[in-house]
């Protein structure tokens, strides 16, 4: 390989040259959604949740994890959509939110990490006059398809308003 060969090729490397952003993919009935790497505290399996009285429907109740005491969230019906079906697939993501302290919220599958350029991500505007809030921070193409990249400080404001 000559040194126009290299030069070549560090010009290919270079085509992206932009930040990147990791994603955990996880599934929400037939459709994937990004969660930000870096709000996930942890990533555990299915377990029993207690139940609260009177909290909104999509509260599902509080785990306890070593020692903690964690709300639940069921992201399905934050979404308005189909209650959970719980499987051996089912998790729950902790996320460590500055405002808010640790949530979990219950996915249908955690599927794999993407990282995804800043030219890969595409913003979403919304219309004010929307009456139902929106949780997406924008659309992530990657490999063919297109990831919906939730933004959790929307959802828990929106938590806020709800309630």
């Amino acid at each position: 390989m000559g040194a126009d060969d290299m030069e070549e090729l560090k010009v290919i490397e270079n085509k992206n040259t932009g930040a990147t952003q990791q994603y955990i993919v996880v599934r929400l009935g037939d459709e994937q959604y990004g969660v930000d790497i870096r709000y996930i505290e942890n990533i555990v399996r299915m377990q029993k949740i207690t139940r609260v009285p009177k909290v909104a429907p999509y509260l599902k109740g509080v785990i306890n994890l070593r020692g903690e005491v964690i709300p639940i969230m069921s992201l399905r019906l934050k979404m308005f959509l189909p209650e959970d079906e719980i499987t051996k697939a089912t998790r729950i993501i902790i996320l460590k939110l500055e405002q808010y302290g640790n949530i979990g919220v219950i996915v249908d599958e955690v599927k794999e990490v993407v990282t995804l350029y800043e030219e890969q991500i595409e913003k979403v505007a919304y219309d004010s006059k929307e009456e139902r809030m929106n949780f997406l921070g924008g659309i992530g193409k990657y490999d063919g398809g297109l990831i919906s990249l939730l933004d959790f400080n929307l959802v828990m404001q929106e938590r806020e308003n709800a309630v």
